[in-house]
C-alpha cells in the first residue's frame, strides 16, 4: 500500500472533536503515515504538541495570520520561548502556520506583515523551516522570504498554493515546496491542476488543511447547503484519494507520487525522516 504523510492537518479542530482519535486511524488505515499539526495561535500550542505525541505525529507552532488580529506582541515572545523550550522535541519539525493573507477582509495588513517577518526571523534563530499560508498574498510572502533569508535557501512548505507558475518557480528557487491539497480536485480550478501536472515532480508535497479545503466530492455549494445538505468534512483520510488525483494528472502511478512526495516532506521538513525510521515509515494508529 502507498504511504503519505498529510503536511498540514488541523487535527485539534473542534469539528473533529471525540472522532479525532477515530478518524486519525481511518487514515492510517488507508496509508497515512504522518500528519503535521500546525498551531495557529498561543492558545493551542500545548494542544498540538500534546495531541502529535499521542498520535505519533508531528507538529508545529506559529501563529496564523487570521489570528493576528487578537495577537499581541507578548505572543511573539511567548512563541520564542516555547521554541527554545522545545527544541530537543523531535516531534516540533517547523514554524507554522505562518504567513500573510489578503482574502479575508478586515485585517490589518501591517501588522500581519510584522508578526510573519518576525516569525520568520525566529525560524531562522531556532534553525526550523516554516509552513507558509499564502492566500492571495505570494507576491508579499516572497518579499518577506528574501529579506530574511541570511543568504541561505529556505526549508519548508507554501501551503495550499494557488498563485501563478511564475510565482511557484520564484518559491521553489528560494527553497519552497508546494502543498497540494483538496482544491486540485476541482476540474474547473485550471491553473492550479496544469501547476500539479507540470511542476518539477521533486517541488510537490501533499496535504489536507483538514477538516479544511474540501475535496470536490466532499464539497457541497451554497445552493445545496440552503437546500440542507450539510457541508462536508475533510479529514487526512482523504488525502490518498485526493493524491490519485494528482497522480493521474501527471500520467503516474499512486506509489510513485507517494514515495516521491513522502522524500519531498522529509527534505522540507527533516525531522520527519527520524520519526518515519522510528515508526518503519509505516501508518500507525493510535
Amino acid at each position: 500500500m502507498a504511504t503519505f504523510i498529510d503536511t498540514h492537518c488541523h487535527l485539534d479542530a473542534p469539528e473533529f472533536g471525540a472522532e479525532m482519535p477515530v478518524l486519525r486511524a481511518r487514515a492510517a488505515e488507508r496509508g497515512v503515515a504522518m500528519c503535521v499539526i500546525p498551531a495557529v495561535a498561543v492558545f493551542n500550542f500545548a494542544t498540538v504538541r500534546e495531541l502529535a505525541h499521542v498520535q505519533g505525529d508531528a507538529y508545529a507552532l506559529g501563529i496564523h495570520p487570521l489570528c493576528t488580529g487578537e495577537a499581541k506582541d507578548e505572543d511573539l515572545e511567548a512563541l520564542d520561548a516555547e521554541l527554545a523550550a522545545r527544541r530537543d522535541d523531535p516531534r516540533l519539525v517547523a514554524v507554522g502556520e505562518i504567513g500573510l493573507d489578503y482574502f479575508v477582509e478586515g485585517l490589518d495588513g501591517e501588522k500581519q506583515e510584522r508578526f510573519f517577518h518576525t516569525q520568520l526571523q525566529l525560524a531562522r534563530k531556532h534553525g526550523l523551516p516554516v509552513l507558509i499560508h499564502v492566500r492571495r498574498s505570494v507576491d508579499k510572502v516572497l518579499k518577506h522570504l528574501r529579506q530574511t533569508a541570511g543568504g541561505k535557501p529556505w526549508l519548508g512548505i507554501a501551503h495550499a498554493f494557488n498563485g501563478s507558475e511564475q510565482q511557484a518557480r520564484a518559491c521553489i528557487e528560494l527553497g519552497l515546496k508546494l502543498g497540494f491539497g483538496g482544491a486540485v480536485t476541482f476540474e474547473r480550478a485550471l491553473q492550479l491542476r496544469r501547476l500539479a501536472s507540470t511542476l518539477p515532480m521533486e517541488s510537490i508535497v501533499m496535504e489536507t488543511d483538514a477538516p479544511d479545503i474540501q475535496p470536490h466530492w466532499i464539497y457541497r455549494t451554497q445552493a445545496q447547503r440552503d437546500a440542507g445538505e450539510p457541508q462536508g468534512r475533510n479529514e487526512p483520510a482523504q488525502l490518498p484519494r485526493i493524491a490519485q488525483v494528482v497522480a493521474d494528472l501527471r500520467g503516474i502511478g499512486i506509489d510513485v507520487l507517494a514515495e516521491a512526495t513522502t522524500r519531498n516532506a522529509v527534505s522540507a521538513l527533516p525531522k520527519l525522516q527520524s520519526l518515519l525510521s522510528a515508526s518503519d515509515g509505516r501508518p500507525h494508529s493510535a
